[in-house]
């Protein structure tokens, strides 16, 4: 039966009374791996076995030969069975097979060995705790005295806090004494404004334009003022004044005929 999109639907597992091919080759392939792991575990335990049988041989050669030199189990006095589990114990201990003794030899080298290596690293563990432990009083002492400056640092803070609100409080009022002045003074000048009769219109620009028309007048009225300045030199009566005027007029011509002797003296004279 076609799917959508014209994808066949791959066919379903069944195990059923009408298996499907899926499922068959499902079932084959469960069948090849329990064979597998079957002769496997086939291989396995025919080795253990044979090997199992190898230790029963040995053993029962060991127990012969132990029996013919009149050391079996059963002829062993206590204190020699007593022996004897005590070297199979040292022996699995030292993890050997057998009863030489440069096994013995081999194995508790093999321990010192490693006795001594246990040691050093012993030693390095507690001098690495030693100094831990050294770090950590350290680092004991400097909280305890972090805590001790953070304490202080905080009655200083508080101590501070109560004392800038007491300035702050001081310069408040003040600063509210000094406000309520300045409202004072700025009312008495705008009364003092009103009684000069300041009004809003005069402005830093209409001062400005009134200085200009001002510096303009004097201009204009400087000839005027030098001319009558001038006038102010002349004798109050008129036939005195007219006297005065031939004077001018005579030094004048006086001056004006030295004038032209000296320049034509200086015109006469020749160059060296």
């Amino acid at each position: 039966m076609g799917g959508r999109g014209g994808v066949a639907a791959a066919p379903e597992l069944s195990l059923g009374p009408e298996p499907t091919p899926r499922g068959v080759s499902y079932l084959r392939a469960l069948a090849a791996a329990s064979q597998a792991r079957s002769r496997a575990a086939g291989i396995a335990a025919a080795g253990l076995r044979a090997q199992a049988a190898e230790y029963r041989a040995e053993a029962a050669r060991l127990r012969e030969a132990l029996e013919r030199a009149g050391l079996a189990r059963d002829a062993l006095s206590p204190p020699a069975a007593v022996s004897a589990r005590a070297v199979a114990a040292v022996a699995n201990l030292l993890a050997i097979r057998d009863t030489e003794m440069s096994s013995f030899v081999v194995a508790s080298l093999d321990l010192s060995l490693r006795r001594a290596e246990v040691e050093e690293k012993r030693g390095k563990v507690h001098k690495e705790s030693k100094a831990l432990l050294d770090y950590t009083r350290k680092a004991i002492t400097k909280l305890t005295e972090l805590k001790k400056m953070l304490e202080k640092f905080k009655n200083d803070v508080e101590k501070q806090q109560v004392e800038q609100m007491a300035d702050w409080q001081t310069k408040l009022v003040m600063m509210d004494s000094k406000e309520r002045q300045y409202i004072l003074q700025v009312s008495n000048y705008k009364a003092m404004l009103n009684r000069v009769g300041y009004t809003p219109e005069i402005n830093h620009g209409v001062l400005m334009e009134m200085a200009e028309h001002k510096k303009d007048l004097g201009r204009k009225t400087k000839p005027i003022s030098d001319t009558l300045r001038s006038y102010q030199d002349l004798p109050p009566d008129k036939a005195l004044a007219a006297l005065a005027i031939e004077d001018k007029k005579r030094q004048y011509a006086a001056a004006e005929k030295y004038l032209e002797d000296v320049l034509q003296s200086a015109l006469t004279t020749p160059s060296l």
